[in-house]
């Protein structure tokens, strides 16, 4: 059954740090996150070639090692939101969420009765495989999944104040390449109108009382951020973690 530890660090003041994993799905991994001083974990479907039942085994191996974890499934249609949830992800992060329409869809798709539709099926990875009342189960499972918006185009960014508000929204998450590209200036992430639309998503979170997420490049940049007001940050994925530590390792042997 899940723990509950996501909905906490949600709950959390101040700064919460983790990683993403792209590539390294290995039995070790999420112990070798936690040994890193990783508070939580983005497992991502979408650019990763994940599929379902791989990410169910690794979100068990999250799971042994006691590391929240989100999912970005990949996209927002219903059967991978409630395929990934029934795995046993603790919080989903919806890609491309463009309104408050479609956010609310993503909401009853991701809760059970009363309070949406999300199909029922019990005694499987979500809740441990562990018998137990129905009703308990369902008004657990609707208090502690956590939903991760995340905008990243420029519809989102303009409906960004509406999509906050939606009820059962906890965090907004900052797609900073896809934003950069749906604005017109792919990579530019100093350009006036990319600068504006990340203030405009931090202010709606802000105002909404929502957590703020992104993935950095590096230490940096996450700091610059985190003094910015973001409260999620991800420092790199894996590959970028091992690359850059790999890069740097070997260019001062070659100096030595």
């Amino acid at each position: 059954m899940k723990s509950g530890a996501l909905r906490a660090l949600v709950q959390r003041e101040g700064p919460k740090h983790g990683a993403c994993i792209m590539e390294f799905a290995t039995p070790g991994i999420g112990h070798i996150l936690k040994a890193g001083g990783a508070e939580f974990c983005f497992l991502d479907m979408e650019h990763s070639g994940f599929d379902l039942g791989e990410v169910k085994r690794v979100l068990r191996y999250l799971e042994a090692a006691a590391l929240p974890t989100f999912v970005r499934p990949p996209s927002k249609a219903y059967h991978h939101i409630a395929g990934v949830l029934d795995a046993g992800a603790e919080g989903l992060l919806l890609p491309m969420v463009g309104s408050a329409e479609e956010m609310e869809g993503i909401v009853r798709s991701m809760k059970y009765v009363p309070e949406g539709g999300r199909g029922v099926a019990l005694g499987i990875a979500h809740d441990g495989y562990r018998p137990g009342p129905v009703l308990e189960k369902l008004a657990r499972a609707n208090r502690e999944t956590v939903c991760i918006a995340l905008i990243e185009t420029r519809s989102g960014v303009e409906n960004v104040e509406a999509i906050a508000a939606v009820p059962g929204v906890d965090v907004l998450w900052i797609g900073h390449f896809d934003m950069s590209c749906s604005l017109g200036h792919p990579g530019d992430f100093a350009h006036p109108s990319f600068v504006a639309a990340v203030e405009r998503v931090r202010r709606a979170a802000l105002a909404q009382g929502r957590g703020l997420g992104r993935l950095v490049s590096g230490v940096e940049e996450g700091l610059k951020l985190q003094n910015e007001g973001v409260d999620w940050i991800c420092l790199q994925t894996d590959i970028d973690l091992l690359r850059s530590a790999l890069t740097t390792g070997i260019a001062q042997l070659k100096e030595g």
